[in-house]
């Protein structure tokens, strides 16, 4: 952007403020109960679009809620992201203002693209109303932009989010997947603890998650901003939509007054029902915690035995954390990973990057503060 000295105070990775900016966006900061784990929110529902969206990674909520807005003239314009035109994996951003064009953000991208350039584009085109589609560090930028932007009204829809890549690592991790990498046309991390695969030719494939070649992925596949990310849930949209506690359909967290205007401009088009929760985290959060201290410290990963996994495969879905208790469990896990992470590779920055709600989520799993971790209090 023309000032790009705004980073240091917009990036969630230097010295993010999620207590005050929950204020600004929401009128509060998070509560107790699930509010910890997730972040302001006035409902949540298991959801789905009827009929789905052809092509859609889900049911087509994200992108028939920016649609909408643009076919009632809420918005002048929808900035997301679309595939780039010789790569359907790498992400291109766009600025969209028709409703029809809405098909083109379908489905998931890997990679980086400069989403929040094209705030400047949007701003010389006149439009005064825009929504932005963003993933968690995107909204962060946003919002801390916002005030200053001079948009007359800002529709945010937030995408969950953990760990991000380049595309051309993505296509690495395709191709320890199938044999013929590039007639993958769909991917995605499932609630029932595998991932599908959606080929062009029609077929369909579902990998259990313990079978996914992560062990062998370099080090640096992910970078340490992705494996030190505090807001998995996008707690500074207006709504979020995503999966984790969905059990197979999408999963709304509808944040303030604009989320639930959004949500309502979709009338009886989507299904809503409450979310439910099944099965305990604790185990697989603490083993998970186990495994990331011995990554975190360089040490080889202890890898399940081959005839184990079918069993605990088999077992995952049925009797492991479900539902809302899914989504806590990614959370929590998310909250390990940044302080250890952080902890080893750069434990200067714990103080400045690490919230105090995520100190609380981890403190069940003995991961506490040490001295200097945390900000000195007056």
């Amino acid at each position: 952007m023309a000032d790009p000295s705004a980073c240091g105070m917009a990036c969630q990775f230097i010295k993010p403020d999620y207590p005050g900016m929950e204020r600004v966006v929401h009128g509060r900061a998070r509560g107790d109960g699930d509010e910890q784990f997730f972040g302001p929110f006035d409902a949540m529902y298991r959801a789905a679009l009827t009929p789905a969206v052809q092509g859609a990674q889900w049911t087509g909520i994200t992108t028939a809620l920016a649609a909408d807005l643009l076919a009632r003239g809420k918005v002048d314009a929808v900035l997301t992201m679309v595939p780039d035109p010789h790569d359907r994996w790498k992400p291109q951003p766009a600025l969209i203002t028709e409703a029809a064009d809405m098909v083109r953000a379908r489905g998931m991208r890997m990679g980086y693209a400069p989403l929040l350039a094209l705030v400047e584009d949007a701003q010389a085109a006149g439009y005064t109303r825009l929504a932005v589609v963003g993933i968690p560090c995107q909204v962060y930028a946003l919002r801390r932009l916002e005030a200053s932007l001079g948009f007359d009204r800002i529709y945010v829809i937030g995408t969950p989010c953990s760990d991000n890549t380049t595309t051309e690592n993505f296509h690495t991790f395709l191709s320890l997947l199938d044999e013929a990498p590039d007639t993958i046309s769909y991917l995605e991390f499932r609630a029932d603890y595998r991932v599908e695969l959606r080929f062009d030719d029609g077929r369909t494939r579902l990998i259990p998650f313990l079978s996914l070649p992560i062990s062998d992925l370099p080090g640096d596949f992910f970078p340490l901003t992705c494996r030190t990310c505090v807001d998995y849930t996008n707690t500074l949209a207006d709504i979020t939509v995503g999966y984790m506690a969905g059990e197979g359909a999408q999963w709304l967290v509808v944040r303030n007054a604009r989320g639930a205007e959004m949500l309502a401009g979709l009338g009886d088009r989507v299904v809503l029902s409450a979310p439910g929760s099944k099965g305990k985290r604790h185990a697989a959060v603490k083993g998970f915690i186990a495994n990331t201290a011995r990554a975190a410290g360089g040490l080889p990963l202890r890898r399940m035995p081959d005839w184990v996994r079918p069993i605990v495969s088999w077992l995952q879905p049925r009797t492991g954390p479900r539902g809302l208790e899914f989504a806590r469990t990614r959370v929590e896990m998310k909250a390990a990973e940044t302080i250890l992470h952080l902890r080893q590779a750069m434990p200067a920055k714990m103080k400045n990057m690490i919230p105090d709600h995520v100190w609380r989520i981890a403190a069940p799993y003995d991961l506490t503060p040490q001295d200097g971790e945390t900000p000195p209090r007056d």
